[in-house]
């Protein structure tokens, strides 16, 4: 049964007015950083697109990217590693406590992050360990990683265990049916898990507030901004990791196509 003229157009209003919701407020901080006046008014009268020279030249703006990314670029790294083993526990092989396991490894999710960061800091306290971006990294690797192990246990729960009992027939050894077989199939959750990780851990605000320390990530710096000092600077920072958020999701979306096509061509 076909859906009729007035389904259709019902459907695609109601689309129309979710994707207007999601990126509406966008459009609205876009506006906000070329704005020339210090303070965020609409209309908006007088338009100057200086801020984002602004933004790429700041030395702060810099600092606070690189140590950003560097949070960032190892929580991604870890959390792939951590969580394609992880996921093999949570989803490929039975074993005894797989159970227990699979449930204690969903309770970070649940968690505030407020109270998650706070308790954090109260243990980082307690092992006399002063809190820096290095603990940022712990506090995301604990709520991240299992967000990560989740996801590439998606793509382990359809592997097919035949495969490596196959390989292991044939006599090959755990490193070789894991390099030419496990990693390879579960490479595709392996480069989505790690594409949250490392948005989740870009954009992350709660946990970075409680355990930067002295240091400080892009997120406490905009938020900041907001709350004491605001200046179109801070719509254009964040409009500005926003355009990058996106790049590097289209380059991970492209990166998996242009190598299968590569292989497919080298196969042929």
């Amino acid at each position: 049964m076909h859906p009729s003229a007035l389904s259709r157009a019902g459907f695609l209003g109601y689309g129309l007015l979710i994707l207007a919701f999601l990126y509406l407020p966008l459009v609205a901080v876009g506006f906000a950083s070329i704005s020339k006046a210090r303070y965020l008014t609409f209309p908006i009268r007088r338009y100057d697109t200086g801020w984002y020279a602004e933004a790429v030249a700041s030395d702060t703006v810099q600092t606070l990217l690189i140590l950003s990314l560097k949070v960032a670029g190892l929580v991604t790294v870890i959390s792939m590693v951590v969580g394609f083993f992880g996921a093999l526990a949570f989803a490929r092989y039975h074993w005894r406590f797989r159970g227990l396991f699979q449930k204690l490894i969903l309770l970070p999710i649940f968690f505030p992050q407020a109270v998650l960061g706070l308790a954090l800091l109260m243990w980082f306290n307690a092992l006399g360990v002063v809190p820096s971006w290095h603990t940022a990294v712990v506090a995301h690797l604990v709520w991240i990683s299992p967000i990560a192990t989740l996801i590439i246990a998606i793509r382990a729960y359809s592997f097919d265990p035949t495969l490596e009992e196959a390989a292991r027939d044939m006599g090959c050894s755990t490193i070789q049916i894991l390099r030419d077989i496990t990693i390879p199939l579960l490479m595709p959750g392996v480069i989505s898990a790690g594409l949250f990780a490392f948005l989740l851990s870009w954009g992350n605000f709660p946990l970075s507030l409680f355990t930067t320390g002295a240091d400080s990530t892009l997120p406490e710096w905009l938020y900041a901004k907001m709350v004491s000092g605001y200046s179109p600077l801070v719509p254009t920072v964040g409009i500005l990791t926003v355009l990058a958020s996106v790049a590097l999701v289209a380059v991970g979306l492209l990166v998996p196509a242009v190598l299968r096509r590569w292989r497919g061509g080298g196969a042929g």
